[in-house]
């Protein structure tokens, strides 16, 4: 069990500062560089420490609720008070994303110098929705892009924005397959219209619907297309079904081609979706998302072959890249179009310095206030270089490699899908079971034990791991991609694991 640190919050925080005494104005420059300095102290103690905290917060909903909320504060606080708060129930009471034994989703942490970035960026609190308003804001977030696009191996025909998170950058994309789609749905909206339909795989992200639901064309306008053995998109099946929602008075809108999906991590074929996109006329969109910085290791290009060919791809740094939520690139070939679907300048927004008046990001982004981003990004991508992140990259794909070969060795486990990337789809598959999965009742105790280890090791809080479900199999997922996981935790992840399953199964390991 983790030890809260102690931490001394009563020098320059103790009592109330002027600005709280007489209510006017805002913190005195003396206590903010003094509280800056308290909460840098409990942030790299926090890291520094983290792996002593159980993953998982042992805390039940409602419980917070109760130690941190009640009648709002009428009167101001010491600082101290709100300080010793955060060290003793809010710290330890998170989801430890930073842990490297949180194995579990998606990697969303944060680098040292990404924390550093982000308290920059919002010190300086620049809202980047026009370049007048913020300069330096505009001109880093097109620095790097360019840097993000150059280093993935695009070509600069591609240009783009950062948006929040996936979510909002495949948004903007499928708004851009609508607008190409109707000609200006931006303008005329979708009542009266022809009905479209997106096409994604059976494995596509729910952002996807999302959008769709958002965009008008509703759920019922995407049509999830059928996947081979190893899950990906079949091209094949793709046409055939563009071809029948053809005939059947349906307006094919746009594919979204997935490199990572969320599950499993199965890749489509970008470059055979594209060959289908280019003769349809349809929009194609690759979600990138989760396995985009993969393709900074120019060995790895081979899984993302033919996504240049993409009128628009999401890539989240906030995902593999180490940044701190949130930050997700969305890169296009078609900024015109972009623009045509999002752009939206009323008078107050207008600028009147003529041609050269700079890049006003709103006019590309579904919001108009935004954070600006591109601040943090350039200060990692020259703290790390391209070169830092690769290495990085490369050692958890050796380490994921490496797990897939010990389950794989091991007669009572196996590895269920292909491993492109940082992630181990697999199930615990005592020998006594060999050859027999196929039985309902063989396949129901496999599901239980795989459920039970999962439970088990969760709430050891020693490691945190992730499931799905595939064909009605429970999975489990193990997923490398913190920048503080090491091999040790990744062994030691496998050895719980491992244990957990001999014991719940009854055998010795």
């Amino acid at each position: 069990m983790h030890e809260t640190r102690t931490h001394d919050f009563s020098q320059a925080l103790d009592g109330l500062d002027e600005a709280q005494r007489d209510g006017t104005g805002d913190m005195p420059a003396a206590e903010l560089r003094a509280a800056l300095h308290q909460a840098a102290d409990l942030v790299a103690d926090y890291l520094e420490g983290v792996e002593d905290y159980a993953v998982l917060p042992p805390v039940k909903p409602g419980e917070l609720h109760a130690r941190l909320g009640g009648p709002p504060p009428e009167d101001p606080e010491p600082l101290a008070a709100i300080m010793r708060d955060v060290a003793e129930q809010v710290v330890p009471n998170v989801t430890h994303w930073q842990s490297p034994n949180n194995l579990a989703d998606f990697s969303s942490n944060a680098s040292g110098i990404g924390i550093v970035g982000d308290l920059v960026s919002s010190g300086l609190n620049a809202n980047a929705f026009i370049w007048r308003v913020s300069p330096v804001g505009s001109e880093l977030e097109g620095i790097t892009v360019d840097w993000l696009r150059e280093g993935l191996g695009l070509p600069p025909t591609f240009d783009g924005v950062f948006n929040d998170t996936a979510s909002i950058s495949t948004l903007s994309g499928l708004a851009c397959a609508r607008q190409q789609a109707t000609g200006d749905a931006s303008q005329t909206g979708l009542a009266g219209g022809p009905r479209l339909r997106f096409y994604i795989s059976g494995q596509a992200h729910s952002s996807v619907e999302r959008a769709a639901m958002i965009l008008g064309v509703g759920r019922d306008g995407v049509r999830a297309i059928e996947t081979d053995g190893e899950l990906a998109m079949r091209p094949e099946a793709l046409r055939t079904a563009i071809a029948k929602d053809r005939a059947a008075g349906w307006t094919p809108a746009g594919i979204v081609a997935t490199v990572g999906t969320t599950s499993t991590t199965a890749v489509d074929p970008v470059d055979a979706i594209a060959d289908v996109a280019e003769t349809e006329g349809l929009w194609l969109h690759v979600d990138a998302a989760y396995a985009g910085p993969c393709a900074l290791i120019a060995e790895m290009r081979r899984y993302f072959h033919g996504w240049e060919r993409a009128d628009s791809i999401v890539v989240n740094p906030h995902k593999w890249m180490f940044t701190p939520f949130d930050c997700s690139l969305l890169l296009t070939r078609r900024m015109d179009t972009l623009r045509d679907a999002l752009s939206l300048v009323p008078e107050y927004l207008r600028t009147y310095d003529g041609k050269d008046a700079g890049r006003d990001y709103s006019e590309y982004v579904p919001q108009l206030g935004r954070k600006a981003r591109g601040i943090k990004m350039w200060m990692q991508l020259r703290y790390f270089g391209l070169s830092g992140l690769r290495v990085r990259l490369q050692e958890h794909l050796d380490l994921t490699r490496e797990l897939a070969g010990w389950i794989e060795a091991d007669p009572d486990a196996e590895v269920l899908f292909p491993v492109p990337f940082g992630t181990v789809c697999f199930r615990m598959r005592p020998r006594r079971y060999a050859g027999r999965e196929g039985e309902p009742v063989v396949a129901e105790a496999l599901d239980a034990l795989n459920e039970a280890v999962m439970n088990r090791v969760n709430d050891s809080g020693a490691v945190f791991l992730s499931h799905t479900r595939i064909d009605d199999v429970f999975v489990l997922r193990l997923v490398v991609g913190n920048i503080r996981s090491e091999r040790r935790h990744v062994e030691h992840a496998w050895q719980r694991l491992r244990a957990a399953a001999h014991e719940l199964d009854g055998t010795s390991g």
